[in-house]
């Protein structure tokens, strides 16, 4: 009977592989698995300490306050900051709606236009989208070719009248990383709040957020091997960054997020941020290593193979590749081994070609021949040769049976 539900299961599964063979999993811009280490610091919070943050009348309360606190301290020391310009929220989604939506919305008389860039992630698109409906001023810049912003665009489209400029620092799809120092100066210059979206970019990039004078930073604990639920916005103190709360409620968050702070995955995000701070420099090197290991072990053996986006300007673990002649739908189906993307997350179920490489000018033949693979912190060797046989196979596969079509 039990073997009858788990067929059953398996043939509901719409096509998808036999899950019972794990893949080789790189899709590590999607999410990344959770630390042990940082699932081990969590425990305690869900069951012998498990008080409520907020309730200051006894010692349950104390010591889960001490431990948010902790938290956000460590959090605030990866990115150079001060813990109380941490504020804690459900992820980079609530992040990023809060620090445009706010920020626009409280200069909306003096500053009525926001500004962004047609590779930012939905989230931020789709906030500076609703910031229009409400009356905004609303400019999508364009990127050059190689996914970085044009700083000489940027700044002739920056105004008095700009409340809020949106770039993010590393792109989700290609892996890019954006000119944040120089992108700041110009807001700075113009009066206006730089805010980053800076998921993909935080535990995996050295950043400071006063040295690179940005105002308002968006981070995910589940794109740095942290749990999934929690994240972080910091909001700058000085000159004071002012922004209109979304949630209403008790006031917690120094007002601009109220509702009960989750202390286990406080916990966890400020566990994960200490882990990136010690390891960063050398996981860095490790990963661009498999990177380079696995580009050049299908390079040596497939011809047309582009990598998208700026070539030296990008993290060390994503890598963004066209298969010349080849659908990426069809290649992912062909090796269920690998456990890779053609894109966004948030938007793969589509079967429109990604936005992000059509907004580098990529013709929709490469678009649609592009991969995603992620490489990270639980990525091996072994895991990297096993990719390069399976891609190197199934595109020359692909390749030629597209040839016979052909005749």
């Amino acid at each position: 009977m039990a073997e009858q539900q788990k067929t059953s299961e398996q043939e509901s599964g719409a096509g998808r592989p036999n899950r019972s063979v794990q893949p080789v999993y790189l899709d590590n811009q999607a999410t990344t698995p959770t630390d042990p280490r940082v699932v081990e610091a969590m425990l305690p919070f869900f069951t012998e300490r498990f008080g409520n943050p907020h309730s200051t009348g006894h010692a349950y309360g104390w010591d889960a306050e001490e431990a948010v606190e902790q938290a956000r301290a460590e959090v605030a020391a990866l990115i150079g900051a001060s813990a109380r310009e941490i504020v804690f929220t459900s992820g980079a989604t609530e992040s990023n709606n809060l620090a445009i939506k706010g920020a626009a919305r409280f200069h909306r008389e003096r500053r009525p236009h926001v500004v962004t860039c047609t590779t930012e992630h939905k989230c931020v698109l789709e906030s500076c989208r609703q910031m229009e409906r409400e009356g905004h001023r609303l400019t999508v810049l364009p990127v050059r070719p190689d996914g970085l912003i044009d700083l000489d665009l940027l700044w002739e489209t920056v105004t008095e009248e700009t409340a809020v400029v949106s770039i993010m620092a590393v792109n989700n799809e290609i892996g890019v990383i954006q000119p944040l120092a120089e992108i700041a100066a110009i807001c700075r210059e113009k009066g206006a709040y730089f805010h980053c979206d800076a998921a993909q970019a935080v535990g995996k990039i050295p950043l400071d957020v006063t040295a690179a004078g940005i105002d308002l930073l968006s981070i995910s604990g589940h794109k740095v091997y942290g749990p999934k639920g929690v994240g972080a916005l910091y909001v700058r103190r000085r000159p004071r960054v002012r922004l209109e709360p979304l949630i209403d409620g008790g006031g917690q968050e120094r007002g601009l997020r109220s509702g009960t702070l989750p202390t286990p995955l406080c916990v966890g995000l400020g566990v994960t941020a200490r882990l990136a701070a010690a390891e960063m420099a050398e996981e860095t090197a490790r990963i661009s290593r498999l990177k380079d290991r696995l580009l050049e072990g299908i390079r040596r053996r497939l011809d047309g193979v582009q990598v998208n986006g700026h070539a030296e300007q990008r993290i060390a673990g994503n890598l963004s590749l066209a298969f010349e002649g080849v659908d990426a739908e069809a290649l992912m189906r062909a090796t269920p081994r690998l456990a890779v993307s053609t894109g966004s997350a948030c938007t793969s179920a589509s079967v429109e070609p990604s936005y992000v490489l059509q907004a580098l000018g990529l013709p929709e033949k490469l678009s649609r021949a592009s991969l995603r693979i992620g490489i990270g912190r639980f990525t091996t060797e072994a895991e990297i040769d096993v990719a390069i046989e399976e891609l190197v196979s199934k595109v020359r596969a692909l390749r030629a049976a597209g040839s016979q079509a052909a005749e």
